[in-house]
């Protein structure tokens, strides 16, 4: 783990996102597709809300939520984990999806974790040289895991502007393989077309969770528009706002459209 007191200035580059559960925090989109990620692996190992809050607290303080190839002696990735001390071998500690598992079945070996503080449930997992570091990420790390979790509607708003990094057919492909890595056997099957992707969901959590999933990844995969529960966000106004007529999608299926 990182020895160091890590500083954040949020957003850093690029196209800013705005996440508003109670409180706002703001991030880049790399911060902001990490985040994502680090709480779909979470829910997806049936965690509940205060784990992912400890693990976002603990990716803010150890990397900015950043996939860091470098970092204290030997620490590598979103986590800080250090090969040296079985964590894994470098290239699994630099894909997120490996890295937060491995910090969520470290966390789950606590005993009570889950009445400690933040810094402390984290501490436990991690054996900074700064116990308390990650206690002032805990109110950003709490209003993350709250949209992340689908705990808040229209909560991961996205401004993306310029070119999209690709469209069509080769973004849904991108978009749907990233959502099936992150979210495993839990998905279910999503219907893809030439201009998207539609996912039938449970209830309303579930629906705010793959949405805020989709607009957090959205400038990797391409994605213009996403729709739930009546409310569409738009990639180039960063915002949701109420859809009418045929636009509508309801509370039963989400709805990703790929720039054409």
């Amino acid at each position: 783990m990182s020895g160091s007191i890590n500083s954040i200035s949020l957003p850093k580059i690029g196209p800013a996102c705005v996440v508003s559960a109670g409180d706002q925090v703001s991030l880049d989109f790399v911060q902001m597709a990490n985040a994502a990620t680090i709480s779909a692996v979470g829910v997806s190992r049936k965690m509940p809300e205060r784990a992912i809050a400890v693990a976002l607290a603990t990716a803010l303080q150890e990397s900015k939520l950043e996939n860091l190839e470098h970092g204290d002696r030997d620490s590598l990735g979103l986590f800080q984990q250090r090969p040296s001390q079985g964590w894994g071998k470098p290239d699994q500690l630099l894909d997120p999806r490996y890295s937060s598992k491995k910090f969520y079945a470290a966390l789950k070996r606590v005993k009570g974790w889950e009445k400690m503080r933040i810094t402390d449930a984290a501490q436990r997992v991690q054996k900074s040289a700064y116990p308390e570091a990650y206690q002032k990420w805990a109110p950003k790390a709490e209003v993350l895991a709250k949209a992340l979790t689908g705990k808040a509607t229209g909560a991961v708003a996205c401004t993306l502007t310029g070119q999209p990094a690709m469209r069509g057919q080769t973004a849904v492909k991108k978009v749907t393989a990233g959502l099936r890595a992150d979210w495993g056997r839990g998905l279910g099957k999503p219907v893809t077309q030439a201009t998207g992707l539609t996912l039938k969901i449970s209830n309303t959590d579930a629906g705010w969770r793959y949405a805020h999933w989709l607009v957090a990844h959205a400038r990797d995969t391409g994605l213009e528009r996403v729709r739930f529960a009546n409310l569409e966000w738009h990639a180039p106004t960063g915002k949701w706002q109420p859809v009418t007529g045929d636009r509508r999608v309801g509370d039963t299926r989400v709805v990703a459209e790929v720039f054409s």
